[in-house]
């Protein structure tokens, strides 16, 4: 069966057709509009399914959405969304009334962690641990090709783990968590924080590679906060990889000073879990979005 997923995100809305072997047939991007509220959102969805699916002639296929935030089990209502108009609102529901079709929502984290695990760089791993690290932080979990979601759909949630009780506030309500620390904008507000002098999270980078003194010491605190949040979950999850996804995942230091860290924080007299780069890029999330979909 073909397969189209939407990766709805906050600037833009991407889809793509798969057919049954995971070729890609068509791919469209869109911008999101958010400012123009919910109601225009869930027409720019059905807009862009519509037209992927005169792609293949209308034939059955199964449809998946990625969206910045989750479906609450309890309530069905969407939460933990970074697009405000989105929270509070039934949109699988609405979805489902408006396009006359079932369809799966899942946050864009855990349709990263599908894409790497099939088809990217968890390939024939059991059980993956898909990070993003960009704007903020998520995760997901998959193991032996399904996502586990868990039963409040947090799972994977490592963005919110507190890693120092007195530490900054987080958005969420809570003080210390991993986000707040080693996301790209958790790195560039502590940096602002620590220094006095706001920089983008390129140019610290381009600096610490330079060696400057400032840069150095600020990763060096950054690394150990990454290791420490990265050995918790493998104390918990002990997973076969762990692939790293969004903008900060493109630091090479990570792959060498905050892998040193993760070995020096973890439950273990060894650091035997790969920790690798994404191998699909931006592309995992409309993927992955495609490969949850149902029919």
């Amino acid at each position: 069966m073909f397969r189209i997923g939407i990766d709805l995100g906050g600037t833009k809305i991407e889809s793509i057709v798969l057919d049954a072997h995971g070729k890609e047939l068509f791919r469209k991007r869109v911008e999101t509009q958010q400012e123009r509220g919910y109601r225009h959102i869930l027409t720019r969805i059905k807009e862009l399914h519509d037209e992927s699916a005169a792609q293949i002639g209308n034939q059955p296929h199964t449809f998946g959405i990625g969206a910045p935030g989750v479906v609450s089990p309890r309530t069905g209502l969407m939460k933990n969304s970074n697009t405000q108009c989105l929270i509070g609102q039934p949109l699988k529901t609405d979805l489902e009334k408006l396009m006359q079709r079932r369809l799966e929502i899942q946050n864009d984290a855990n349709c990263f962690a599908m894409a790497e695990a099939l088809y990217g760089a968890g390939k024939e791993s059991n059980l993956v641990f898909g990070v993003i690290m960009g704007t903020g932080c998520g995760g997901g979990i998959v193991h032996k090709g399904e996502v586990i979601v868990g039963r409040q759909a947090i799972a994977g949630e490592w963005g919110h783990m507190s890693i120092t009780p007195d530490g900054p506030t987080c958005y969420c309500g809570q003080r210390g968590c991993v986000e707040t620390f080693i996301s790209g904008g958790g790195a560039e507000a502590r940096y602002a924080e620590k220094f006095g002098v706001k920089k983008p999270f390129r140019q610290i980078e381009k600096e610490f590679y330079l060696k400057e003194p400032k840069a150095v010491e600020f990763m060096n605190g950054f690394f150990a906060h990454f290791g420490r949040a990265l050995a918790n979950v493998i104390d918990i999850l002990d997973p076969d990889v762990i692939v790293l996804g969004g903008g900060v995942s493109n630091f090479d230091a990570l792959y060498t000073d905050g892998i040193a860290q993760v070995a020096k924080y973890i439950f273990n007299d060894s650091l035997e879990t790969p920790i690798v780069k994404h191998k699909l890029g931006d592309s995992a999330g409309v993927i992955g979005a495609a490969l949850i979909g149902i029919a």
